[in-house]
């Protein structure tokens, strides 16, 4: 095959290249309903057998297989491995199913290859992203002159909520463009305040930003794992009395482990006595405001920026988040103008300046075909169905004699621990809960979450699947029976 064969059988835009394209993605489609169809969420294979398994040959030979052999060795050696999203029993992370709205649109977007920094890349896409911004900044009750943009997800969008309030501050507080001219001398004081439980995504910002992880501060929490307003008051008076400059406030609604939601109206005040930039990491809990209980998120209306993610209870193909801010003006303390890509004289809208990336993907497109094709109602009722299986599955746990529920659920993780017949200490009780998590993987029985509560291990369920019923959950729970008798069995062996 000559190199004009391959440029008209491997492109769009000929006969050729179409009718490839659509034997491929018959045979992608194929692969992709077999590797859902699984009995079990993971394969149970080791990284050192996926490795032995994958390993034939050269990932880039001098002759290529051809593209049918390439695609069927991803079918046969790759998919059947991967971990099953769809499974009723994959409850480990903040990690969904992704709607079929959304993987439509994804085949949409990634064909058309759409590239969202500049209105001459992409067109009616430009304006399919401002029109899903304006609706998120309905959804969050952001005032007019909101405005926002598609991002990779959580973790970009709470950089940019700390990139912006560091650089207002430091042009407010100290006249320095940062942009231009770096941090002043005195950043060393500058301060992050946020709560205990939140994502650690705030301290990466703060190390990106050249302010150290020790610019963070975390305020302690309530019983129910929501900032304490008093400790942050507490907080805040002694930053000051040390020197110390507190310039951002960021609350959580929907910490990672308990689904908490800080009190966000009681923060908002707190940031306006202050003069705080108020961020909200809605990533997690944002999707409440689909429903009835949007109520919870009272005060993110106040925010002065805010992240959502659509790639969790929004039900999107990763990635896909988007970043809010309360007043579209607050972008040009990091925008900037490129001549050749968005001259400031330009009449056309070029994103690229509310951004921190240049190329970006038409990912707007993904919420945009979910919103369009169920609405609102409908997408708040998956989200619903998820939270109350969290209920019913905490019940379910309160109820047994050889678990420990460790809280009850805010949203939609639960967090528990397996008792085993026998006294453990505090560090027995770790290994062994350790043990049992990586025993249920590695039998690929079902894929749970670790994390840590007071200091010793844990296991959750975060159930992200709107398919997952009570049924599911309890037989997680006889996995993790089975799972724990074996360990047990083992660990007797050794100290017999």
């Amino acid at each position: 095959m000559t190199e004009a064969d391959d440029a008209e059988r491997l492109f769009l835009g000929t006969t050729a290249g179409e009718a490839t394209y659509r034997e491929a993605l018959d045979r992608a489609v194929e692969a992709v309903v077999d590797a859902a169809d699984r009995e079990r969420p993971f394969s149970g294979r080791s990284p050192d057998a996926l490795d032995a398994l994958l390993d034939d040959g050269p990932v880039l030979p001098e002759e290529g297989v051809g593209l049918d052999a390439a695609l069927d060795e991803v079918a046969e050696r790759v998919l059947p491995h991967t971990v099953n999203v769809a499974d009723e029993r994959t409850a480990a992370h903040l990690h969904c199913p992704p709607m079929v709205p959304g993987l439509a649109a994804e085949v949409l977007l990634s064909a058309t290859n759409q590239s969202l920094d500049s209105f001459d890349q992409s067109g009616a896409a430009t304006l399919v992203e401002r029109r899903v911004v304006d609706a998120l900044a309905d959804l969050f009750d952001l005032p007019d002159g909101a405005d926002g943009v598609v991002t990779g997800g959580g973790t970009e969008s709470n950089f940019q909520g700390l990139l912006l309030a560091r650089n207002r501050y430091c042009a407010d507080r100290f006249g320095r463009d940062v942009q231009s001219s770096g941090l002043p001398l005195a950043a060393k004081r500058l301060r992050v305040l946020c709560s205990e439980e939140a994502h650690f995504t705030a301290e990466q910002a703060a190390a990106h930003l050249g302010l150290g992880e020790n610019a963070v501060v975390t305020v302690p929490t309530d019983d129910d794992r929501r900032m304490d307003p008093s400790a942050l008051d507490a907080t805040i008076a002694d930053l000051r009395d040390r020197d110390h400059e507190p310039f951002a406030l960021v609350g959580t609604a929907g910490t990672t482990d308990f689904g908490a939601i800080d009190p966000l109206d009681d923060l908002a005040d707190r940031a306006a006595d202050h003069d705080l930039w108020f961020h909200v990491d809605a990533a997690f809990g944002g999707a409440l405001a689909l429903g009835d209980e949007r109520d919870r998120l009272a005060g993110v209306e106040r925010a002065d920026s805010l992240a959502v993610d659509f790639h969790k209870l929004f039900y999107q193909p990763i990635s896909c988040g988007a970043f809010l801010v309360r007043d579209g003006a607050a972008f040009a303390h990091a925008a900037r103008n490129a001549e050749y890509l968005n001259p400031a004289d330009a009449a056309a809208p070029n994103l690229v300046q509310k951004s921190t990336r240049t190329t970006r993907r038409f990912d707007a497109l993904k919420p945009y075909v979910a919103f369009r094709a169920l609405g609102r109602e409908r997408l708040a009722a998956l989200v619903e169905t998820t939270l109350d299986t969290a209920d019913d599955a905490a019940a379910l746990l309160a109820d047994a004699d050889d678990f420990d529920l460790l809280a009850d659920p805010s949203l939609n993780t639960v967090v528990f621990r397996y008792r085993p017949d026998e006294d453990l200490t505090a560090g027995e009780l770790d290994r062994f809960t350790r043990a049992v998590r990586e025993a249920l993987f590695n039998a690929g029985r079902a894929v749970v979450a670790r994390t840590e509560v007071d200091g010793v291990a844990a296991l959750k369920l975060t159930l992200m699947n709107p398919r997952t019923t009570l049924d599911d959950v309890a037989a997680v729970l006889d996995a993790i029976r089975d799972c724990a008798r074996t360990v047990t069995a083992v660990r007797r062996e050794v100290t017999a």
